[in-house]
């Protein structure tokens, strides 16, 4: 059975050494001590390691059920549902005037790390509320806010996104989800939703849904598309549940991994709506939702990485199998343990490597959404919109490649399912997929993103990295880290270069290279996480206090980074620059 230990010794750095939230002078920052986030980060780590992380395996056997009509979670998730509520903890960065603690976005990231760690599955009833919560807080009437946010805050009601239908995904425009206006200001929706996580299900009085669908006569495509708030349950004005609303459960999915989360085709039958927004501008209020999501599903990745892991280390260090080349280890055994084997030490240190850097990403990332909020800093909010394609594909990408290397080192035994560590692959696969598939997160930063404002938010973003590179040029503690970092940005550059120069000329050349920067991106970006978590280990042993052999793992970890896993840049900017003749030249019918 696989085990679980949240990282917050590895949070507390980023939050303290690295992003000194403290000195942050972002609004709620000043409160964030270290004994205040210490305390939140273990209590946290309680509940995922007590209460989640024993349900893991059991959501993923059991899986949910539909039985006439009902849906039901797997056995403990109701009980465990109802302790993680009452903790507030999906609550803790929300607005504190409807049910919300307040705090940080960026310590409800190193939160969230710890929960979907312990338990992905169980975790997205939670983060499907809080995005809902989020889209009708930022888009809905003083009215709607005061009705539907306080019990979403506190998981009395749950909160669901519908967008796919079994014939359109991506391409939202082709929906045919209809919306009727009924003259009180309510609709009538009428149409079928698919994929939809946390559809419903037994641990919420009530389900909110947000639907994107077409009020008739509206503009054609994507441009005719509103938003609208389905309640599963009808709510007075009093805040009191009545009759069912015209929403119903076709079926739920078989799915690869998520077991524990219901994916459910959703059926509306004249179902009672209210518009969220203005009408026919439904896709700029549900893109508040989805931006959020895809940062969820960031972590998702990293989570799932961070957990197969350590149970890989675990095994590897328990496991006997040969012996050392260069002389025995275990002398009083009939074999050394798997960790003295340098091809077992590649894949462990790559997942050690990418999870801190990962992390450190992720929670810069956040720091900037907080930035962008709380002091309007528009600057921070192109920063991370333009990053927000790279850290939902590429620890996505990368994550679920992670989750795979560990069962790696367990070799056959990572294929049997009693060990337990398919079910991180099984999970961290629906990551790279939903939320928007990691193929459109390529072209939207290279055919959006990048030009957004007219390309002023990717210089920022190198000049951000000149400036930490010109700041330390006279460290030589930092020369091993300076040097790969400058070399790598120096690679996206003429990637986007490249991009610039043909683009317009020949799209496809473009759009043939926009994975490969997009993890150019995503290594580049680890990379300056690495520097810069660098220099605050050299600080911390120059100060002689804390964890030293912390520190020192820090630095050599970081070095393993830069030298066996940046250099993956060249490979993407060759890619990247091959152009799209070879990949465009085959007939369709010569496939």
């Amino acid at each position: 059975m696989p085990s679980y230990t949240a990282p917050t010794k590895d949070a507390a750095f980023i939050l303290h050494e690295l992003l000194k939230v403290q000195d942050a002078q972002i609004p709620g920052f000043e409160e964030l001590s270290a004994d205040f986030t210490s305390a939140v980060l273990e209590e946290a780590s309680k509940i995922a390691t007590n209460l989640l992380q024993p349900l893991n395996a059991v959501g993923d056997h059991d899986g949910c059920t539909f039985e006439n009509g009902v849906v039901r979670t797997p056995k403990g998730f109701k009980e465990a549902f109802e302790e993680y509520r009452a903790g507030g903890w999906n609550g803790l960065d929300l607005d504190p005037e409807y049910g919300g603690q307040g705090m940080p976005y960026t310590l409800a990231t190193a939160v969230g790390e710890s929960f979907s760690g312990a338990n992905m599955a169980f975790v997205m009833y939670g983060g499907l509320t809080h995005g809902a919560y989020s889209a009708i807080h930022a888009h809905g009437t003083d009215d709607q806010k005061s009705k539907w946010l306080p019990k979403m805050a506190d998981l009395e009601w749950t909160g669901t996104m519908n967008l796919t239908e079994p014939h359109c995904g991506t391409d939202l425009g082709l929906m045919r989800t209809k919306a009727e206006p009924q003259g009180d200001g309510s609709y009538k929706i009428s149409g079928q939703k698919i994929f939809i996580s946390a559809g419903d299900h037994d641990l919420s009085d009530n389900v909110i849904h947000l639907v994107l669908a077409k009020i008739p006569g509206g503009p054609e495509g994507i441009k005719g598309v509103s938003l609208f708030i389905v309640p599963k349950f009808m709510v007075d004005d009093e805040g009191n549940i009545g009759e069912r609303n015209g929403v119903s459960v076709g079926n739920i999915e078989e799915k690869m991994g998520i077991h524990g989360n219901a994916t459910c085709v959703m059926n509306y039958d004249d179902a009672t709506g209210y518009l969220l927004g203005e009408e026919n501008k439904g896709m700029r209020a549900m893109f508040t939702m989805m931006n959020e999501a895809r940062l969820g599903v960031a972590l998702q990745g990293l989570s799932q990485s961070e957990a197969a892991y350590q149970n890989a280390v675990i095994y590897a260090k328990d496991r006997l199998q040969g012996r050392d080349v260069t002389g025995v280890k275990n002398p009083n055994g009939p074999a050394d343990p798997l960790i003295v084997h340098p091809d077992i030490r590649r894949m462990l240190m790559n997942m050690k490597s990418f999870n801190e850097g990962a992390r450190a990403f992720m929670m810069w990332g956040a720091m900037m959404l907080d930035k962008a909020h709380h002091n309007d800093d528009k600057d921070a909010l192109g920063l991370i919109s333009l990053l927000t394609p790279v850290l939902k594909g590429f620890l996505t990408d990368v994550g679920f490649d992670m989750t795979v290397q560990a069962q790696q080192v367990y070799g056959g035994h990572g294929y049997i399912e009693e060990w337990g560590m398919s079910q991180f692959a099984r999970d961290a696969r629906i990551a790279m997929i939903y939320e928007g598939a990691n193929g459109v997160q390529a072209l939207d930063l290279v055919g959006r993103k990048m030009a957004q404002d007219g390309g002023k938010h990717v210089m920022a973003y190198f000049d951000m990295i000149k400036t930490f590179i010109s700041e330390n040029k006279d460290n030589e503690e930092l020369a091993d880290f300076l040097n790969p970092l400058k070399d790598a940005s120096k690679d996206l550059q003429e990637v986007m270069m490249y991009f610039m120069q043909n683009g317009m000329k020949d799209p496809n050349s473009a759009l043939a290279g926009s994975t490969d920067a997009l993890h150019l991106f995503g290594h580049v970006s680890l990379g300056l996480m690495w520097a810069q978590m660098a220099k605050a280990a050299l600080a911390g042993m120059a100060s002689g206090e804390g964890d030293q052999d912390f520190y020192k793992n820090k630095i050599t970890t970081g070095k393993y980074y830069m030298d066996r896993v940046l250099p993956a840049v060249k490979m993407h900017k060759a890619r990247a620059m091959a152009g799209a003749e070879t990949m465009m030249a085959l007939d369709a019918d010569h496939f």
